[in-house]
């Protein structure tokens, strides 16, 4: 049995055993979404579209996610407790674009209301791997994709609560003018790579839509972390990429095991760039506690990486 059919195979069968526990604990109970008491609940799928949510939330509503900051998203193996939650929920949000593949097998038997936030997105199909053509998952680590996550939050909310929609809007209008704002800089920061050096190289195939913004070339080790194995087939052609665009750095993300980078880095003789962060924030004593954070980090560690001086 190969890697993917295997990592398939045990996903279903884990998922099947454990939805049969939490159906059975969900049928002693009373049913039924949301505390009898205080404000509605909102589930998010991951860290990033948490933070996001509890920006247009503010202190009206509870918001958490599923999983936990520092966890790789893709492959994200639920428990019980976390299904005992998702049956407690009023809103679940999710990405979408195919991103939480875990999560789509049972949302549908909470009774919460969904939403996805990368409704709207233009979506940019991936290239090459067993995903291609399928669309890149990853709109959120665009400012401008950004925008249209929190009009899509602020949208779920005002349904969810319509007295506070006033509010969520609000707040909205207040977050979106900040993404623009990092947006810019973010801008600035990398239109200062000379030409020679604006490409960005990463574990994970995972900044299609910042590269297409800031207008730089994209190369990669694998498409989606579902796939990170770190072939020699990968290697060898993430090297060939580098040393034909002479490519100053290379990089990786905070959620994958940075060997196989590491290995393009030295058979190239180029610079390890910053670590960047995707899927996960950070514990709010670190480098990314905030969607905005992350958003913020990754310019300027890529700068640092590709011109080997800090920005401005």
């Amino acid at each position: 049995m190969t890697n993917s059919r295997w990592r398939v195979w045990r996903s279903t069968t884990l998922f099947t055993s454990t939805l049969g526990v939490v159906l059975l604990i969900a049928g002693c109970g009373t049913g039924g979404t949301g505390a009898a008491d205080g404000p509605p609940k909102v589930l998010t799928t991951f860290t990033v579209i948490a933070d996001m949510a509890q920006r247009v939330a503010g202190d009206r509503l509870v918001v958490e996610s599923i999983t936990k900051p520092g966890s790789e998203i893709h492959e994200y193996e639920p428990t019980p407790d976390d299904l005992i939650r998702a049956q407690d929920a009023d809103l679940v949000l999710d990405n979408g674009l195919g991103l939480e593949r875990w999560f789509e097998r049972f949302v549908d038997r909470t009774g919460a209301r969904t939403a996805t936030l990368s409704d709207g997105v233009a979506p940019i199909p991936i290239a090459v791997g067993n995903y291609q053509g399928q669309p890149n998952p990853h709109a959120w680590m665009s400012p401008q994709a950004g925008e249209i996550y929190v009009r899509n939050i602020a949208t779920a909310l005002s349904d969810l609560d319509p007295p506070n929609a006033g509010v969520y809007r609000a707040n909205a209008d207040a977050y979106a003018a900040e993404l623009r704002g990092v947006g810019e800089q973010l801008r600035r920061e990398l239109a200062a790579l000379p030409a020679d050096q604006r490409a960005l190289v990463t574990c994970e195939g995972a900044f299609s839509y910042l590269a297409r913004d800031a207008g730089l070339a994209e190369g990669y080790l694998w498409p989606v972390n579902a796939d990170a194995e770190g072939t020699p087939q990968q290697i060898a052609a993430t090297v060939g990429f580098v040393r034909e665009r002479g490519v100053p750095a290379v990089f990786c993300e905070s959620t994958v095991n940075d060997g196989a980078q590491r290995q393009v880095a030295r058979e190239t003789g180029v610079r390890m760039g910053p670590q960047l962060y995707v899927d996960s924030l950070s514990q709010a004593d670190g480098p990314v506690p905030t969607y905005l954070d992350l958003l913020t980090h990754d310019a300027r560690a890529i700068v640092t990486g590709l011109t080997g001086r800090s920005p401005a």
